[in-house]
């Protein structure tokens, strides 16, 4: 390997990577239940010979390819391999319908497509007659593949080949590439989260890549023998800034499931030393974890509260910097050795030294659970738009209302009106093709978050909500929707809320889409029939159920933002209808516009409103059926 490439591109970090540890393992893949490994230098030639590959197809300079698929290494040996021929490579969520991805393709102008197997295939090749540009669809899991005949269909394999032959022609060249990347070069084309309007690419150089994960890595130290699972969508600026920038900078072992619904169970065999979630992931371990406890033994469930209340304490006093007394740390010890300990087993956290959050705010009460069973859970705050990190909680330092301080090269104001401004060397290069979104959103250097935010008494960040979405009740006073949502949400048996209630209006109001999956099992243990999601929410049972948690988190609450009227919704908020982004974050605007008629219902006087909702039959068939929804006021006379 030629010595006149740059080790400060991701590529170049590989090289290095494979250069002075050729034989130690880079990825590890479960397949049929056995773990292979594929070692640095494995690694590498991989990428070379893909690399070629792409561009024996024609993929030039400046090109655009697609990836999309479960995580997998040949997401990251296509995504590398393209970025050292100049090629730009764009992921997309594995769950995209197929107009959504061919929307996100005619954005790129892409050329060729990585698609992980059959139904990702069949997305692309539905869609095929929208997308000219469009050369060449390689997949990688062969499975189900056989007799399939398309222009252009082409194995992961042949693509490999093809590059070996390249390689054996001119074994320079692959050097030659490597030596010309430089730093600045857009390195990923990365879609943001689109709460408010449709995705954008955010362009990202290697610099902006690597700066990051040299920032995170100044604050919490991570080692080549360390073990980091990679089961989250690696189109998430979360996974690309853990898995892949921080992977090669470190040198840490990547692990890969077998199946996302063996994810938990191959993170257990690992033991990971870190990992990075988003809020939805810990909220739903957090309920599995109720859910566990409430249906086991009348004993068992006693010993959980009691354990519970031991390690709430102590985190609470290590938090506020306080002495844990002999009795209590006695207490504690048992109750993690009963309690925690095997909780932590159960969910894959025995040897997880720190855990990150980010994408979206966790809720307080998720976070005192973790830090109360010792977990170390920390708030990570940032944007797409800032490689994915700005500002995150140190360890000694955590503060359940905050998202932490400011990366060391990364400078953190508030603007007047409140927006969080960033510049850091982390910030991107702009949108592709979308000048207007660019000068919008970067102004002289800084980044506008579109967050509003304040500094606490002890430096931290507090994230209040997305800036457009904090709200002036009609007393004057103002109020986070997201900060009421993430209290609801606390409950195993609801999956998502949604709170309404700006200037205009005489109280907050929330719709509520239950967990099917947990408020089923609550049913049948009680013996309470139901037949679909629609009948299950409709139980007065059940709105009992969720009335009593409403009435809990009202207590917590300022008396003007109390939710004083709320109704569970008739189906799942779901990403596929545009109500969620791909990481689950709620897109207030488009829920407000879909579901006006319940709004403007709830902030009536109305105990009930009627829906419409259009299915489609498996003929294609359509048909139009009513849902009653009975709308629930809370006592206004509770304190």
């Amino acid at each position: 390997m030629s010595a006149a490439y740059s080790p400060d591109t991701l590529p170049g970090l590989l090289a290095r990577r494979a250069a002075r540890r050729p034989d130690e393992v880079a990825l590890r893949e479960k397949e049929f239940g056995i773990w292979q490994e594929i070692t640095w230098a494995e690694y590498l030639g991989r990428v070379r010979a893909f690399s070629l590959g792409l561009t024996e197809l024609g993929a030039d300079e400046g090109n655009r390819i697609a990836i999309i698929g479960d995580n997998r290494p040949e997401w990251i040996i296509a995504e590398l391999a393209a970025q050292a021929g100049g090629v730009l490579p764009l992921g997309l969520y594995q769950d995209s319908i197929a107009d959504e991805l061919a929307r996100m393709l005619e954005a790129a102008e892409a050329r060729i497509i990585v698609a992980e197997d059959q139904e990702q295939v069949d997305k692309v090749l539905e869609v095929r007659d929208r997308l000219p540009g469009l050369r060449y669809i390689i997949y990688y899991d062969s499975r189900g593949m056989y007799g399939y005949e398309a222009a252009g269909l082409m194995s992961f394999e042949e693509v490999e080949a093809l590059g070996e032959r390249a390689h054996r022609r001119s074994p320079e060249e692959f050097d030659r590439r490597l030596a010309a990347l430089q730093p600045g070069d857009i390195a990923l084309l990365c879609t943001t989260s689109g709460t408010t309007s449709s995705p954008k690419l955010a362009m990202l150089s290697h610099e902006n890549l690597i700066v990051m994960a040299s920032q995170l890595r100044a604050v919490d130290a991570m080692n080549p023998g360390d073990e980091f699972v990679s089961f989250l969508p690696l189109a998430w600026i979360g996974e690309q800034m853990i898995g892949v920038a921080s992977g090669l900078l470190t040198g840490f072992t990547v692990n890969f499931p077998e199946e996302t619904a063996t994810a938990r169970k191959d993170m257990r065999e690992i033991g990971p030393a870190f990992l990075m979630s988003p809020p939805r992931i810990w909220e739903n371990m957090v309920s599995d974890v109720q859910v566990m406890a409430a249906d086991t033994t009348r004993l068992k469930r006693w010993l959980y509260g009691w354990a519970m209340k031991q390690g709430a304490a102590t985190a609470e006093a290590r938090f506020r910097g306080r002495s844990v007394g002999l009795v209590r740390r006695l207490s504690h010890r048992f109750a993690d050795w009963a309690v925690f300990h095997p909780i932590r087993d159960q969910l894959g956290l025995s040897r997880v030294r720190r855990a990150y959050t980010g994408g979206a705010a966790l809720g307080p009460d998720v976070f005192r659970f973790y830090h109360a069973i010792g977990v170390n859970v920390k708030q990570l705050y940032g944007q797409t738009e800032v490689s994915g990190i700005s500002v995150v909680h140190r360890d000694g330092d955590i503060r359940f209302q905050t998202v932490g301080v400011p990366l060391s090269r990364t400078e953190i104001r508030i603007s007047d009106d409140g927006e969080i401004l960033c510049r850091s060397p982390a910030v991107f290069q702009g949108y592709f093709r979308n000048p207007q979104a660019t000068a919008e959103t970067l102004e002289n250097g800084w980044l506008h978050s579109g967050d509003a935010g304040y500094f606490d008494e002890h430096g931290h960040l507090v994230v209040i909500d997305r800036l457009a979405d904090v709200m002036q009740l009609a007393d004057g006073t103002h109020f986070s929707p997201q900060f009421v949502e993430n209290k609801l949400k606390f409950s195993p048996y609801v999956a998502e809320a949604v709170v309404f209630g700006g200037s205009g209006t005489p109280f907050v109001t929330g719709m509520i889409a239950i967990d099917m999956e947990n408020a089923g099992q609550w049913a049948e243990r009680r013996r309470i029939p139901y037949t679909t999601f629609t009948d299950l929410a409709r139980r007065p049972e059940l709105y009992a159920l969720v009335r009593e948690h409403v009435a809990e988190v009202n207590d917590e609450l300022p008396e003007a933002a109390r939710i004083r009227r709320f109704l569970l919704l008739h189906k799942e908020l779901h990403a596929d209808d545009a109500e969620l982004t791909r990481t689950r974050k709620i897109r207030r605007r488009h829920i407000a516009s879909r579901f006006a008629d319940i709004i403007g219902a709830l902030q009536g006087d109305a105990d009930s409103i009627t829906v419409a909702t259009e299915i489609t039959y498996q003929d294609g068939r359509t048909a139009a059926v009513e849902h009653a929804l009975r709308i629930e006021t809370m006592d206004r006379s509770r304190p």
